[in-house]
This record gives structure tokens, sequence and C-alpha cells, in this order.
């Protein structure tokens, strides 16, 4: 390795060596006044962090392993968060971010269909803007303010909304707008890595430095999914995240950058086992419906001209599961009026899961999915910065909440028609 003087000019080495000797030759009596330093450093404006942990179940806080998620909320406001329904990933995150319910948002599932495009099916890896053009994320409004935006992965932060993408060939995109900074998700970006991204983009000149920036975490999520909310693992990848909030505390402090922490999960995960498997197919024959989803609840529509079979034995009185018609779906759920929503919706109680086939005799885990009131699925929710008081707990209260608080945060004027408000956060929000 060449040596580091090389690659200083000759006169900025010598300038170098002076300023040294000076220090080193300075009298300990004449310190710099705390004046000039303080006229010297940049006076940042806060900067508002939404951080996902994926699957945080609310009550993980109270492990005893997450000392800055811990301080965070001692020194901040708290609370167990309603998720909308269905309690999954995509539609929860999208929520969080438009203020509007899946029903409304368009985003009903993690895996969907369209009527209006039978041929295809919806999945986490979609970014066609077609199926998420219903309502707007919060950074498109953002956009049109002339609010610089920067996601290190968010569902949906991919996706140019307002965009078409061509069918057929390589899919162009055209039109559409994105955060100004954003990151194709990999799951192998470690959470270190994505913290590091996020001081990255905050070093940056006043002129393109983010105001509102996401974060999302999804191991701990994963070891629910496979070991189950209870275990070992979860705790151990609860504690792993809660050092990766800690890393980006720090970074904050160390740029002097003052934050609005918004750290929220997007459900929660209940256990699930074998032994609690409702089999749909020993329940309606096969032939009479296809079924889109399994798991926590099932979603099916009658074979053509099968509907009144169907209908016989699967909304009939059953253990551990209740099914409806989607017009029927009952009021506090908010869905069943979008079209992606299949004709009927079978939802297990929590713990039991829907399927088709027979489980392992081993298997278990946890699930997410269910009654979005029910505690299990009861989502993490804390906010730390100089636009909250200390020490606050907020009864519980709706995802799509936080869109409008977002909103306030970087200065959004109050957002019309759609789901959420910033009602429960009025008393929780220091004056500005």
């Amino acid at each position: 390795m060449k040596p580091v003087m090389r690659w200083i000019p000759r006169i900025a080495a010598a300038a170098l060596a002076a300023a040294l000797q000076a220090c080193v030759t300075a009298p300990a009596s004449a310190p710099v006044a705390p004046s000039a330093v303080a006229a010297s450093a940049e006076v940042r404006e806060p900067v508002t962090i939404l951080v996902s942990i994926d699957g945080f179940r609310a009550d993980y806080l109270d492990r005893g392993v997450t000392p800055n998620l811990s301080r965070l909320a001692a020194g901040g406001v708290r609370a167990a968060m309603r998720p909308s329904f269905p309690s999954k990933t995509f539609p929860n995150h999208w929520a969080l971010v438009t203020g509007d319910v899946p029903d409304r948002n368009g985003i009903v599932a993690n895996s969907m269909k369209d009527p209006s495009r039978p041929d295809e099916t919806f999945t986490m890896a979609t970014d066609d803007p077609f199926w998420w053009n219903a309502v707007p994320p919060i950074w498109v409004d953002a956009d049109k303010a002339g609010i610089r935006t920067a996601t290190m992965f968010w569902p949906g932060s991919n996706v140019a909304w307002g965009g078409t993408m061509e069918q057929g060939g390589h899919r162009v995109v055209t039109g559409g707008v994105r955060p100004d900074d954003w990151q194709q998700f990999a799951q192998a970006v470690t959470g270190p890595q994505r913290v590091n991204a996020v001081i990255d983009w905050l070093r940056r000149p006043a002129a393109i430095r983010p105001r509102l920036v996401t974060l999302y975490f999804d191991t701990v999520d994963s070891a629910g999914h496979e070991f189950g909310p209870d275990a070992a693992e979860t705790t151990a990848a609860v504690a792993d995240v809660d050092a990766s909030i800690g890393m980006l505390v720090d970074g904050l402090a160390a740029l002097h950058q003052p934050a609005n922490l918004v750290i929220v999960a997007d459900h929660g995960m209940a256990a699930t086992a074998a032994a609690r498997t409702i089999r749909i197919d020993q329940i309606a024959d096969p032939a009479d419906y296809v079924l889109f989803e399994a798991g926590p609840y099932a979603t099916l529509r009658a074979v053509p001209g099968r509907e009144a079979v169907l209908e016989k034995v699967l909304l009939a009185p059953h253990d551990h599961m209740t099914c409806w018609r989607k017009a029927e779906i009952p009021a506090r759920f908010r869905y069943g009026a979008n079209p992606r929503i299949p004709p009927y919706l079978c939802l297990a109680d929590v713990e039991w899961s829907i399927s088709d086939r027979a489980p392992r005799p081993d298997q278990r885990g946890g699930n997410h999915g269910y009654d979005n009131q029910a505690p299990q699925m009861a989502a993490l929710f804390v906010a730390n910065g100089p636009a909250f008081a200390a020490g606050r707990t907020l009864p519980g209260f709706d995802n799509v909440d936080v869109y409008a608080l977002l909103r306030d945060l970087i200065g959004l004027p109050p957002a019309t028609g759609v789901d959420g408000n910033d009602a429960v956060f009025k008393p929780v929000l220091t004056a500005r």
C-alpha cells in the first residue's frame, strides 16, 4: 500500500505539518472558545425516521433484552398498536405509509388476484404500479412539497407510484414517483449495513439530505415464523435488532443529528402447531372451490354453479373457524369491499391454522393474519425525539394513524379523505 502522504500535495502536506505543530505547541491556557466551535458547527433540523421491525409483537419490549428500545420508550412514547386486517406484512406496511386500511389502499393481501387481470397473481416481489396505485404513499406528497425522502427498504418503496408498466417484453415502467433514494430489498443485507446506509444518507450536505427516512428489519418476523413467538431464538432476534437500533441512535449522536424516531411493527405473532389445524378440504369438497390463501385465514371462491353447495358447508358453524360471504364480513374488520378480495373469507381462532393438506406431525412455529384486535397481533409502537413528550403510554390505536403523525412531523398539511388521523398523538406532541 502506498504511504498516505503520497496522496497529499506537498503544499498541503506542509500546511498539515504546520497545523499539527501548532496544535502541539499551543499553550493549554488558550483553548478554542466554545462560541467559535458553536459558530462553525451546522445546526441541523430534526429528521423523521420511520423504522419497521417486522413481526415485533408489542410485548416483546418487556422481555428484558431491548435496552435501546426500552430507553427510547421510557424517554418518549409507547403503545400497543392495532394492525389493520388482515394482519399481514404488505397490507400493513402500505397502511402505515398511506393512512388507508387495506380494503382501500388496494394491497389486501400478501398474495392476491385482480378481476381485471385474472391471469396475474400479486406476490411480495410485484413492482408493477398497477397493483399499488389506488392511494399514494407519503413520499409522493413529500415529493410534491419539495421534501426529500429516502427508504432503506419498505414494501412498495421500490414501485414508481402512479406509473404504468408495459405488459410483455421488458415490462418497462413509464412515469411514476419513487423516494429520492431507495434500495431494492435484499434479505442478505444485514441490520448494521442497513443502519450504516441511513447514517451515510444523513452525512450529505443539507441540500440533498433526506428529511424523511424509512428503515426496515425482517429478522424478528423470520424467527417468529420458524420458531414461534416464545422461543429463545425469537428473543435472540429481538435482542439483535435492538443492537441495530442502538447503532442508529449512536450514529445520529455522532452526527449531532436530532431525529424524531417512529419505531413500529406491522403486526404481532401467535404460536402455531400441527395439532391446531383445520382441514378446509375435509369441510368442503375441493371440487367445489378455488383456494387463494390459507393459514390464519383462508379466502376462496366457488367453482361456477357450486355456490349453493359450497355455502351450505362453509357458512355452517365450525370449531375454531368462522366463515363469511365477502359482503357480510363484520364491519369492525373494515374489509370486504375491494374487488381483489375473494367471495368468501374464513378466519381461524388465534393459534389455529386453516389448510387444505395435512401438516407435518412435528410442525410448529408462529404466524400472523389473525383478528387484528387479538392481543397476540398487537404491534410495537415507540416514538422518541424533540417532537415527543417523555414517559408517556398511549392507549391502543389503529396503525393508519401513523401516516397522519408522519405528515405532522415533516410539515405536510393534514390529509383529507384518509382512514387515519392524528388525534391520539395530540397529547404527546410537544409545541414546535
